[in-house]
């Protein structure tokens, strides 16, 4: 059982509504039937640590930020209940944080079929050369050319959380046998002793995975340098989980055929980041997951579950704290 705000003494505004404090961005969240239920207070950067001891609930709107990490150490009570909106909550956690009794939950289920739709797209427009064709028609040059089919081709998606499981499910409609790996064995999902065998054999690795102390780094040159010269990388996952040194280099070596990266390092990526200009690399600005409309479906989710937790109720999307994601998939 989730404890209900009321338990919590440390906050509720003087005529008893809970405080839902806001870490902000524009457009700020539609929370509907919220209104007037409770007292909503908005935080950005500088102002976070100061407000913390006094709301009930926190909502991460504002995902990209790591306020949250920098604040929740100092005095002072803190929330019972965190929502990120965002299935990463890499960008929050701390160890003061993981240690507490306050509840994290995230957007899962939000992203995971778009993401998976990017991937599929990313993947059609590496085999079928599309960059290229577009790179012609504005040169205004015919230049015939053939390109490669995906159906019978192997993929290899790190990640069986359920965006990894929706990115199966999508690459498997278009013919292509995908191994799903995880954590840990389980029925459908390979165990990381198996990865370097899958990728060494696979013409398509995809990077779903959660940001955590045994993913960090996780494609490095060593990785690379198993894949097969005509074999193409995506990571939809988070940009530390690559060493970007290392893929430039596969891809400038012709180590591999091809990448795409829709996550970074540091995002945004700088104008003068050299990653913009490396070969066969297509960057786009961390939007597989943002599908129109999904700002309101990501407060529509929100309210759903704060009304659980104001009725006491068990909340789904509960985070391991110390793990980094939601177990159990």
């Amino acid at each position: 059982m989730t404890t209900p705000p009321s338990s919590n003494a440390s906050s509720s505004d003087a005529a008893g509504k809970p405080v839902l404090l806001v870490l902000d961005t524009e457009p700020s969240p539609r929370l509907g039937r919220l209104t007037g239920r409770v007292r909503v207070a908005y935080a950005d950067d500088s102002t976070l640590a100061a407000l913390l001891p006094s709301a009930d609930a926190l909502l991460v709107w504002d995902f990209a930020s790591h306020a949250v990490r920098r604040a929740w150490p100092g005095t002072g009570p803190r929330p019972r209940w965190v929502h990120t909106a965002s299935a990463g909550v890499d960008h929050l956690m701390c160890p003061e944080l993981a240690e507490s009794d306050t509840l994290v939950t995230n957007a899962r289920g939000v992203f995971d079929q778009p993401i998976a739709e990017y991937v599929a797209a990313l993947v059609l427009a590496m085999a079928k050369d599309l960059p290229r064709t577009w790179e012609l028609q504005k040169a205004r040059e015919w230049r015939h050319r053939e390109s490669g089919r995906i159906a019978g081709t192997r993929a290899c998606v790190v990640g069986s959380g359920p965006i990894g499981r929706a990115i199966e499910r999508t690459l498997g409609a278009l013919g292509i046998t995908t191994a799903l790996v995880g954590r840990t064995a389980r029925d459908g999902v390979r165990g990381p002793e198996e990865l370097d065998r899958l990728i060494a054999r696979s013409d398509w690795v995809v990077s779903a995975a959660p940001l955590t102390e045994e993913t960090y780094g996780m494609f490095d040159a060593r990785r690379l340098g198993l894949m097969q010269p005509s074999a193409r990388f995506v990571n939809v996952g988070r940009g530390q989980l690559v060493v970007e040194d290392a893929l430039a280099r596969a891809l400038s070596e012709r180590w591999i055929a091809g990448a795409a990266l829709d996550v970074f390092e540091h995002e945004p990526l700088g104008p003068d980041s050299p990653l913009w200009e490396v070969p066969g690399l297509i960057v786009s600005p961390h939007m597989s997951g943002d599908t129109v409309g999904w700002r309101d479906e990501l407060g529509r989710q929100f309210v759903e579950l704060y009304e659980l937790w104001e009725a006491g109720e068990p909340l789904p999307n509960v985070v391991d704290k110390r793990r980094g994601y939601v177990p159990g998939h």
